[in-house]
């Protein structure tokens, strides 16, 4: 029996990045032998098995042979006849492909100390085995395909994609991104599920320039089936008045990288790819204005949303962000009144806290449209400001001197709402 630490693991400690899931496997064992050593099974497709002591998973070697479309269609096996490189070649690109003998690992998954810290020496001493040359891939930055047993896999695509926004500075093969074309032309992406596509996606919104995520998808063609709704910004004018030498696609996406440089939750990242998703929609004679996108972008949203199965937290911010926006935009122009207005489309009086991230999503906007993080948003303090005139009103003491006056309910959330406006009046000064 063998044991090998392999992919991910390995190639972040090999290019000085911190080791955080560590996957094994094992070579030249049987479940029978597992159990008897104390590993517990757990697998339900093929033959995994829980350390008794640190409880991480180790996996028999196993090949796939494909039986059917999409990601599931796989007959596993996994025999004591397996070899680390029948294993190694099943996985999806060379870098993950590396594996490490277990035996020169620390308990943390670092190398051992007294190993030399040269790859080409661990590669010679046979402690680092790389039978698919993905130790030159790492140094090189290249994403490329292990076999043409790539195509098997339509999630691969996905995980390219994500890769390319953690690892931006990394890019695909040619002859990758042509299998991962010929892939989408015959629609192995069509038979991903909406769970999957949606795990992969909000992953890789959370990477340091998700934008690059979204060029691997628009260049082999999977934005288009996947996320059509974004793929059409592509080529459709901006505004006049905000940088008319770009497209739509490319401010989105500018706006997107702005929030990881912000470093905004999942939340406000998807509320930032989704906000103009109506522009893509904008009827020609209009152009290049785009006079009502924002009522637009909370309908492509909502289908978005349903088909990808998008969680509720991401699906409500993203739908507030869409349809007010541009009002947030214009709101140091806007009197009481309609500062008020505001506050209560946005159910900030109920919901602070969400209010807050609409408030930094749009704040992404700005800046990304800018092109720079330091560039001044003076709309989100001074949202908050009237945010906070309006929680000082005393609503108790105002719905108690009207109830005993015999008002309703409504008439209660009349005089509720002209004591906010008087409020947010006097916070404007």
């Amino acid at each position: 029996m063998q044991i090998y630490l392999v992919g991910g693991a390995v190639r972040d400690a090999l290019l000085g990045l911190p080791v955080k899931d560590r996957d094994w496997v094992v070579v030249g064992a049987s479940p029978e032998q597992m159990i008897a050593q104390g590993f517990v099974p757990v697998g339900k497709d093929f033959p995994v098995f829980l350390h008794p002591k640190t409880h991480e998973e180790y996996a028999l070697a196993r090949t796939e042979r494909k039986t059917a479309p999409g990601y599931r269609g796989f007959a596993i096996h996994a025999a004591p006849d397996v070899t680390l490189e029948d294993d190694l070649a099943r996985r999806d690109i060379t870098i993950n492909s590396i594996a490490i003998r277990a035996d020169y690992i620390r308990v943390r998954g670092q190398f051992n100390e007294n190993i030399s810290e040269t790859p080409t020496q661990w590669l010679s001493a046979g402690i680092l085995v790389d039978p698919y040359s993905g130790v030159q891939d790492l140094k090189a930055k290249v994403f490329r395909h292990v076999s043409s047993a790539f195509r098997e896999d339509p999630v691969r695509i996905l995980r390219v994609a994500r890769l390319a926004a953690r690892f931006h500075d990394f890019t695909v093969a040619p002859e990758t991104l042509q299998l991962m074309r010929e892939m989408v032309d015959c629609g192995e992406v069509d038979h991903l599920v909406s769970e999957r596509v949606w795990q992969e996606l909000s992953r890789g919104l959370m990477e340091a320039k998700p934008s690059r995520m979204f060029d691997v998808l628009r260049d082999c063609g999977a934005l288009a089936r996947l996320l059509p709704e974004v793929n059409r910004l592509w080529g459709v004018a901006q505004r006049a008045d905000y940088h008319p030498e770009i497209d739509t696609g490319v401010h989105v996406m500018m706006v997107l990288d702005m929030s990881a440089q912000l470093q905004a939750p999942l939340t406000v990242r998807f509320a930032c790819l989704g906000h103009d998703l109506g522009k893509g929609n904008t009827p020609a004679d209009i152009l290049p204005r785009h006079l009502g996108h924002e009522g637009r972008s909370a309908q492509l949203l909502k289908g978005l949303c349903e088909r990808l199965r998008v969680p509720t937290d991401c699906r409500e911010l993203a739908d507030g962000v869409a349809r007010e926006h541009s009002n947030i935009h214009r709101s140091l122009s806007l009197d009481a009144a309609a500062l008020m207005r505001l506050l209560e489309r946005c159910d900030a009086i109920r919901k602070p806290a969400r209010f807050a991230d609409m408030l930094l999503a749009c704040e992404c906007d700005a800046r990304g449209r800018l092109g720079y993080s330091d560039a001044p948003y003076p709309q989100r303090p001074h949202l908050l400001k009237m945010l906070a005139a309006a929680h000082s009103v005393a609503t108790n003491e105002i719905a108690t001197s009207a109830i005993n006056t015999g008002a309703t309910g409504l008439k209660i959330g009349e005089l509720i709402h002209k004591a906010r406006v008087a409020a947010v009046e006097v916070a404007l000064g």
